[in-house]
Formats: C-alpha cells, structure tokens, sequence
C-alpha cells in the first residue's frame, strides 16, 4: 500500500505526461474513453486458459497461476484528485503483471527490479525510478552482477523501444501472439 501511495504523491509530473501520451494514441484515447479494467470480474479467467500456448491471454493466465497473484490486488487511486489521471496510475497498476509476462520476469526480487527499471524508461514515474535503484540492495552479488552487466540494458533498450504500455488494449489482444 505504501508503494501504491508513493507512486501517487511523486507523480504528479508523471502522469499527465503518460495521460498525453495515450490521448495521442489512437489506442491509448480509446482506452481513456472506455476505461477498462483488469481484474478477476471483468476476466475470463476460462476462456484465457483456454487458448493457445504462446498468446498473450494464455500466457497472463498462466503467470497469474503459477505466481499466485491476482489482478484484484491493486489498490485503487486515493491521492490523485483528478480523475482521468487516477485512472491513468489505476491502468499501470493493473498492467503490472502483464509486463512481468511479457518481459518473461518471475515475481522475485530480481525479476521485480528487471520490471521496475523497464516501466522507468517507460513510465517516467519516480516510483519506479526508486525500485530500480533501491530493489537491488537486497540482491546477492552474483545476481546483482548479472543485472548491472545484462539484465538492466537490456530492460533500459527495452523501455526505450517499445511503445508506451499504456497504449496497448491488452483486453482486445488476448489472442495474439504474446511476441507480438
């Protein structure tokens, strides 16, 4: 909850950038219109275990099982007055795991700082500038090795090559590919 809340009282820079980013996207405007959510009510949890290995419903579905973790943990926005910016840091939240399925990071400590450090480049928000800089402290040296010299560029070339996260409408892409 405490992470939840920095993430709002630091982003204030953050998310209108974010909120730009997506009403000049066409994707991204449609989801600012529409609003979706991820959560357990408005998944068919079923239906995405019941596609293809490799797409991107199937995929989440199986990240979300063999992790144990449940999109329904997020909590909402409390310190973000306006509100199409609250549901700007509402879509990152629940985009969360998803880029831990697309980016192949387990919910570990590593894994956690890999992701942290993709959604910087992406996001901007200083949340997850200070996950990337800080999570790694409790890092063995063997492991804080293979992020500095692989992991870390490799999450930072990521960031900066894909398109915004925000702007992808992961509800009408179950089915694809998840390489795509």
């Amino acid at each position: 909850d405490m992470v939840a809340v920095l993430g709002e009282t630091t982003g204030c820079l953050a998310l209108p950038n974010l909120r730009d980013k997506m009403k000049n996207h066409p994707e991204g405007y449609h989801i600012l219109q529409e609003r979706p959510r991820i959560r357990l009510s408005t998944l068919d949890m079923a239906r995405l275990q019941g596609l293809p290995d490799g797409s991107l419903g199937r995929e989440y579905a199986r990240f979300l099982e063999d992790n144990k973790v449940s999109p329904d943990t997020r909590m909402p926005p409390k310190f973000v007055d306006d509100e199409e910016l609250a549901y700007v840091i509402q879509r990152y939240r629940e985009v969360h795991d998803l880029m831990h399925t697309l980016l192949g990071m387990p919910t570990n400590m590593l894994g956690e700082v890999v992701v942290k450090w993709f959604e910087a480049v992406q996001t901007g928000l200083p949340m997850c500038v200070l996950g990337a800089a800080f999570g790694p402290i409790r890092l063995s040296t063997r492991k804080l090795q293979v992020l500095a010299t692989e992991l870390v560029p490799w999450a930072i070339r990521s960031g900066l090559n894909a398109s915004c996260v925000l702007n992808v409408y992961y509800e009408q892409r179950w089915e694809q590919p998840e390489e795509s």
